[in-house]
């Protein structure tokens, strides 16, 4: 008989959580899943915090409801694991309790603290050549970010010593949330990454890099795998979440890390895109990489010897998004009623929608690919990669009085694809990225998006069950690891077929080869108009 196990997994997002139960065998099969959120604390300095204790009451709640809607017995459970938000930084003293609100990956108030520790005299990318340099050669990477985790450790030593002083370890999100179950201090070797004082090559904390930041080596914790099991699930907590005692508790991963592994993308060379809040493209490598040129480097993985070459886009479905809240509503004929069900009339047929986005899906869909020309640029949060431009906005162009609204929803899920093709080519000139592409998020749930990324790209598209429930998939893969189920991380695309194919229409490619090219010189025709408008002096 195949072997079958239940397995509880906590998805740590940015606004809130999704607890997610499943069975899995031949497969892995979602058999429940609950939602709630929690506050996001933006301060007017830059600051932006969390309470773990909101994180850990929506987790309570969430696990209480699916364990109820599922009527599995918690006894059943085999583990507990993590998909996590990363590079947060969650003080605790020597009892595990926090020390002070966890600061969010958001952060960015420690501009002195960046400055007075690697962003001064001789210079490369925005980091004193001289801590710049080991820096690459040791982490692979480089704290030249004010949202890195290291400055708000010392904006904390600096502006709050009397907090600091309590300080036992330092820990990121889900480090945290294992701690407050288990009592155990750990950090998984992708958040240990994520903290950028982390030596990839001997595997450890790296105590030149330490010296060179000034971080104190003690209060760092013991690196597991995100395959270890940590410890159990102690008493009290259980109760909280409506668990039994004795669970075991799994290392877990970040997002960055689980969501390719939850599309089924773990071999070398797999490609997948992912379509949430932001988007990216990531492709398995073997080893280190850097494209400094580009904004592009390859992070940690969930095993040994896999690292993930990792490009993002800050603003992708929340592109989407804001056309949902800005242009869609009555301008493309919808008719809302009591019931919310949306409307779209033709000549023999008449479809009710119940979703908005499936609804502006199925209208985009009735006009013909390129948006009659009109090209949108995806920077509304300005742009990381392949270029680096704060200043960088979004912008409709090509506008005629041909234009519709409707063009311009198109051109919107148009241009995060052109966005998406641009890095999967910048890929392309280091690594081999691959034909056929796992595309996971909320905008695979949509067949529309998932050809165009097909006909926009010029590669097979392929999405799984469940595309916007991937990280907690890949935190069940972890658990499916230790189980026996598979036997590494590498297999997972066992565990995670592809559900729908989408072949590229060659009509359409050359449509958006046209207009792609358009696309990639926006920036640089635009740079100095961006900086004049957007650039804070």
């Amino acid at each position: 008989m195949e072997k079958e196990i239940y397995a509880l997994a906590f998805d740590i997002g940015t606004t809130g959580v999704k607890t997610c139960l499943f069975k899995i065998g031949k497969t892995i099969e979602l058999i429940s899943a609950a939602s709630e959120g929690y506050k996001l604390y933006i301060m007017p300095n830059g600051g932006a915090e969390q309470d773990p204790d909101e994180w850990w009451a929506a987790m309570c709640s969430t696990s209480k409801k699916v364990i109820a809607e599922s009527g599995v017995d918690p006894k059943n459970i085999y583990g507990i694991s993590f998909c996590s938000q990363m590079q947060g930084l969650v003080l605790v003293d020597k009892d595990g309790n926090q020390v002070r609100r966890a600061f969010s990956y958001m952060d960015q108030r420690a501009t002195e603290e960046l400055k007075k520790g690697i962003a001064y005299g001789p210079q490369i990318a925005g980091a004193n050549i001289f801590k710049l340099l080991p820096s690459l050669a040791i982490t692979g990477a480089v704290a030249a970010s004010v949202k890195d985790p290291v400055w708000k450790y010392k904006w904390t030593e600096a502006n709050e010593p009397e907090n600091f002083k309590r300080v036992h370890k330092w820990l990121d999100v889900k480090e945290y949330l294992i701690c407050r179950m288990t009592g155990e201090f750990v950090m998984t070797k992708d958040s240990a990454f994520g903290a950028l004082i982390y030596d990839i090559n001997k595997k450890c904390w790296s105590s030149t890099i330490c010296k060179l930041l000034g971080v104190n080596m003690d209060h760092l914790a013991k690196i597991v795998d995100c395959t270890d099991k940590i410890g159990v699930l102690r008493e009290k907590q259980a109760e909280e979440l409506g668990l039994v005692p004795g669970i075991a508790v799994f290392g877990g991963g970040g997002d960055a890390t689980l969501i390719g592994v939850g599309a089924g993308a773990t071999e070398f060379g797999d490609t997948h895109v992912y379509q949430g809040t932001s988007g990216w493209v990531s492709t398995v490598v073997d080893k280190s990489i850097v494209d400094a040129s580009a904004m592009i480097a390859a992070v940690v993985g969930a095993s040994d010897g896999i690292y993930n070459y990792f490009a993002e886009l800050e603003t992708a479905g929340k592109c989407v998004e804001w056309v949902k809240d800005h242009l869609a509503l009555d301008e493309i004929d919808l008719y809302l009623n009591k019931e919310h069900n949306f409307k779209l009339e033709g000549a023999d047929r008449e479809i009710v929608y119940t979703n908005l986005y499936d609804y502006m899906m199925a209208v985009v869909d009735s006009i013909p690919a390129g948006s009659g020309g009109v090209i949108f640029t995806p920077w509304l949060h300005g742009n990381r990669c392949p270029f680096e431009d704060p200043n960088s906005r979004g912008m409709f162009f090509n506008i005629s009085l041909d234009t519709g609204k409707t063009e311009l929803i198109r051109a919107v899920v148009e241009g995060v694809c052109f966005h998406l093709r641009w890095f999967i080519e910048t890929q392309d000139k280091k690594v081999k990225t691959s034909n056929t592409i796992r595309f996971v998020g909320g905008g695979a749930l949509s067949k529309v998006t998932s050809q165009i990324l097909a006909d926009c790209t010029g590669r097979v598209i392929e999405t799984v069950a469940s595309p916007q429930n991937v990280g907690a998939v890949g935190a069940a893969v972890l658990i499916a690891v230790n189980a026996g189920i598979i036997s590494s991380v590498q297999d997972a695309k066992k565990l995670i077929p592809a559900v729908n194919t989408y072949i590229p229409n060659k009509e359409n490619k050359a449509v958006y080869d046209k207009n792609f090219e358009v696309f990639k010189k926006l920036y640089k025709s635009n740079k100095d108009n961006f900086a004049a408008l957007n650039e804070v002096k």
